[in-house]
Formats: C-alpha cells, structure tokens, sequence
C-alpha cells in the first residue's frame, strides 16, 4: 500500500510539473475549423514574443492562409483576402538555433533569405521538414517556436485545398495561393 502512495505521488509530481512548464497557447478560428497552438517561450522567448504581440494587438484577425504547400507547410499571417501585404513590426532575431525542430504539427517563423527578417507571418509544418532545421545547407534555419496541440484536422483540411497561382498587389503574382479562401478569423491568447 505505502509503494502503491508513493508511486501515485510520483505521477501526480510528473503531471504537475508538465503542466507547470506548458507554454502560452493561442487559439485559431479559421473559416475551415479551429487549431491551437502552445508556444515555447523557453527555447524561443523573442519568437514567442513577438507572435504574441500580433496576437494580442488583433494582427491576425481577418489574415489569410496565402501560401499552402501539400507534404511541406502552410504559411499565413501577413496577407489580406485580397493579396494586400499588411505593415508588420520591425523584425525578430533569429532563435532557429534553439534546438526545436520542423517536424510536423510545428509553428516557425516564416522569412526572407536574412534570417533575421522574421515579422509576422508563420508556417505551419504539414511534414517533417528536417531541412529548414538549423543549420541547414544555406548555414542557419527557420525558428521554430511550438507545436499544434488540438485541431490537427483543421491544419489537414487547409494542406489540401487546392492551390492557384494568383495576382499580388504590389508583388505581380503569387504561386501555391488556396483557390478557396481560408481566413483566420481570430487569433487569441487562451493562457
């Protein structure tokens, strides 16, 4: 009976402690479901907050999913429905050596060729992408900092719309756009 106490103790401490240690989450409501996201502000604490700074300004709401690659990511968080770029916040400094890795399920900053330009927009992996890890062959990576937690059927329903190329204000045209629109419609800090 005393070990059967201590052994529940031990599970209770290990519970306890996982949760201590979860990260913020932000729930996306999107036009084809809802995902949520936990945030690992220990091994990506500039990442993590500077996407929460979009999220909590209201930056995300209304964004589109603009770039969706089947078997490689789904990108959004910087365009509206009509392929308008909206102005972001000065970028973040790279974390992709953090350790965490572009498997799928996980969040990353999305960026130009400086990995420093990271602003608002992220990807989603929908595969292992153990390229974008850090260091990969252009010697940094792309930061990732979380991983979906609930609504994975969601981010499958929006890896399989089907894509176009489309014409971008600004930008001439854009490849891998979802010919059916899917919005974020709200972008929320749960914890």
């Amino acid at each position: 009976m005393r070990k059967l106490f201590t052994s529940l103790i031990l599970v209770a401490a290990c519970i306890t402690g996982q949760a201590a240690i979860a990260g913020p989450q932000v729930e996306f409501k999107t036009t084809l479901g809802n995902f949520v996201v936990e945030l690992d502000d220990v091994k990506a604490p500039k990442t993590s907050a500077n996407f929460l700074n979009y999220v909590k300004s209201g930056f995300y709401n209304g964004t589109i999913f603009h770039r969706v690659i089947d078997g490689f990511m789904i990108q959004g968080g910087g365009f509206t429905p009509d392929l308008n770029q909206k102005s972001t916040n000065a970028p973040v400094v790279s974390e992709a050596q953090n350790g965490l890795r572009n498997n799928r399920y996980t969040i990353a900053m999305a960026r130009t060729s400086d990995p420093d330009s990271a602003t608002s927009q992220f990807f989603i992996n929908v595969n292992d992408n153990a390229a974008l890890d850090y260091p990969n062959a252009m010697g940094n990576g792309y930061t990732v900092f979380g991983k979906v937690i609930s609504g994975m059927q969601t981010i499958d329903a929006i890896r399989k719309v089907p894509t176009m190329v489309a014409p971008a204000p600004r930008m001439g045209r854009m490849a891998d756009v979802p010919s059916k629109t899917v919005t974020i419609e709200s972008a929320t800090l749960l914890k």
